[in-house]
């Protein structure tokens, strides 16, 4: 295999190799090269190598005499085939310091550059690893930042919900008491105009036959009874308000709530008390189950007056 071939094969971006094998100084100097800048960006290697400049200088003494065969580093004696290898060992290093030198480096035997590769290839794994763990630590942030914003929003969804469930179930009541309202007003409005002409007609009878008219009662709406007489019981559409007795898991509680009110708003209030969501309402005699369905009916519509004793769920 190619030097390109090997370092395509150890995990480095084919790009970076380009850059690297085009740099000379065989494999051990595209190793060198790719492992000094690892940790730069791309873009900026490719100007620099388009440009033709090191990503960092070498600034080697020239040999007094004959035809120079490698650099040498004056600070640890440490020779290099080719510039790119002592870039990187003066970026390792720290050394300045630098000669170049007629003494020949042997090649690489087979078994030195098979170690090589190997080595390379353990750290590139490595750097594999630990980038999978960051990319592994970074996915599970995401997902538990991910998490709490849904759970917010559904949370969020839900006091919405519940917000404009309230509303609704407040304009039932408003518009069915308006609607109750607006019958009274008719059936008065009937019952008047029927008196008036009643009470025309008699005059006009009275005018035929010559006598005098009648006079028209005072009222018709009878006497409250005194505290002698016998009293009889409302019937249920005359109460405003009833008593209820509901059997909750913590005890039983009374409370008296509007005829009008909604089987939604007496759930809405026993949950904002007890914290827990209440689903049902059962009535033992007689046998009734007042599920969600029956939620948005008034106490007076479910015949929950004057008085009523419930199990809450």
């Amino acid at each position: 295999m190619s030097d390109f071939d090997n370092l395509i094969a150890m995990g480095f971006d084919r790009e970076r190799v380009e850059m690297a094998v085009g740099k000379g100084g065989g494999l051990e100097g595209a190793l060198g090269w790719l492992e000094t800048n690892q940790d730069r960006p791309l873009d900026e290697l490719k100007e620099e190598f388009e440009a033709g400049k090191a990503s960092s200088s070498v600034d080697a003494k020239p040999t007094d005499g004959g035809v120079a065969a490698s650099i040498v580093c004056e600070d640890c004696q440490k020779k290099f085939r080719d510039e790119a290898g002592a870039q990187y060992h003066a970026t390792k290093s720290g050394h300045t310091n630098f000669a170049q030198s007629t003494d020949e480096i042997a090649p690489l035997t087979a078994e030195e550059k098979a170690a090589k590769i190997a080595d390379l290839r353990e750290k590139a794994a490595a750097r594999k690893a630990v980038q999978s763990d960051q990319d592994k630590a970074e996915q599970k942030r995401n997902e538990e930042i991910r998490r709490k914003s849904t759970k917010e929003t559904q949370d969020m969804k839900e006091d919405q919900k519940k917000k404009e469930q309230l509303k609704e179930a407040e304009k039932k009541r408003r518009e069915k008491l308006e609607d109750i309202q607006a019958k009274e007003r008719i059936r008065a409005k009937i019952a008047a105009d029927k008196e008036e002409r009643r009470l025309k007609s008699e005059r006009e009878k009275a005018e035929r036959e010559g006598r005098a008219a009648p006079i028209p009662a005072a009222s018709t709406t009878p006497a409250p009874p005194t505290s002698s007489g016998p009293t009889t019981s409302k019937p249920a559409s005359a109460y405003t308000e009833t008593r209820l007795r509901l059997q909750m898991p913590s005890g039983n509680v009374m409370k008296t709530f509007p005829v009008d009110t909604t089987l939604f708003e007496v759930a809405a209030a026993l949950s904002q008390e007890s914290g827990a969501e209440v689903e049902s309402f059962t009535q033992n005699f007689p046998k009734k189950v007042f599920g969600q369905e029956f939620f948005g009916e008034s106490l007076k519509d479910l015949k929950l007056v004057p008085s009523a004793s419930l199990i809450v769920k």
